[in-house]
């Protein structure tokens, strides 16, 4: 394999990837797995770590000498121009209590820039992917977001309604600005705004692998995400994806200061 692959290259790999993780978390999904609770007091289970390590063992077959950071298994540094960035489980909480709506993510940073995304989500058997320039896929058909253009209209999801209020102001305006507001939350929000399904998606908390495939996926679906400030990043401290059409309406809204 060549040490400049092309990103058709890194996004088979990644789906091939996501896909068999994914198809191994079922084994234990509505099987009463056990729990256990990690220093930062959230959960995992052997899920968790068996997928991970189902992903890191695909990346490393192809691509040995890149650098992987995974939500269970820390960083594993080799080239810093491939970064490969996985959360096994997305909405652990969620498998944990047998609701299908939880989901694999694979992104890959190129030079430091988020350029390929997959999100999985296994008890659906949905898969989105992206990589830079080559568009997004749903299931295999071009993805796009909505083409509504006004907040009056639009749905809005959240992962965390208290967490979001207690944010401030910014997200109860939001919230009361759009046709209504769900919380289908993690990943899954995410897929749906790409696939034009609901048109705002916000999480008022995040990490760099609960997000990695979401920049590059809500772009070449037409759509955006950044920070509530607006920033185009998946290392920031919080996230909103939108079609696009409305980004800017509410990224007005939430920056607003608490």
């Amino acid at each position: 394999m060549s040490t400049q692959p092309a990103l058709s290259d890194l996004l088979a790999v990644a789906q091939e990837a996501a896909y068999l993780a994914g198809r191994r978390t079922l084994a234990y999904f509505n099987a009463g797995v056990p729990v256990e609770i990690k220093p930062d007091q959230t959960p995992v289970t052997i899920a968790d770590r068996e997928a991970e390590q189902m992903i890191r063992a695909c990346i490393a077959r192809r691509f040995p000498d890149h650098s992987i950071l995974g939500e269970e298994g820390g960083e594993s540094r080799g080239n810093p121009d491939y970064r490969w960035i996985i959360d096994p489980i997305d909405g652990t909480k969620t498998f944990i209590r047998g609701v299908p709506f939880y989901g694999v993510l694979i992104g890959v940073e190129v030079r430091g820039k988020p350029d390929v995304g997959v999100v999985y989500l296994p008890a659906l058997d949905e898969m989105v992917s992206a990589a830079r320039g080559l568009g997004c896929r749903w299931n295999g058909r071009p993805a796009r977001v909505s083409t509504i253009d006004r907040l009056a209209d639009a749905a809005l999801s959240v992962s965390d309604v208290p967490m979001a209020v207690a944010r401030g102001e910014g997200y109860r305006r939001l919230s009361a600005a759009v046709k209504f507001q769900r919380t289908w939350g993690d990943c899954y929000g995410y897929v749906l705004a790409a696939t034009g399904r609901i048109e705002v998606m916000a999480d008022p908390a995040m990490n760099p692998w609960d997000c990695a495939p979401l920049l590059v996926i809500m772009e070449e679906a037409g759509g955006k995400f950044t920070t509530w400030n607006g920033e185009p990043t998946i290392w920031g401290k919080d996230a909103v994806a939108s079609n696009g059409r409305l980004h800017a309406s509410v990224i007005e809204m939430l920056s607003v200061p608490a």
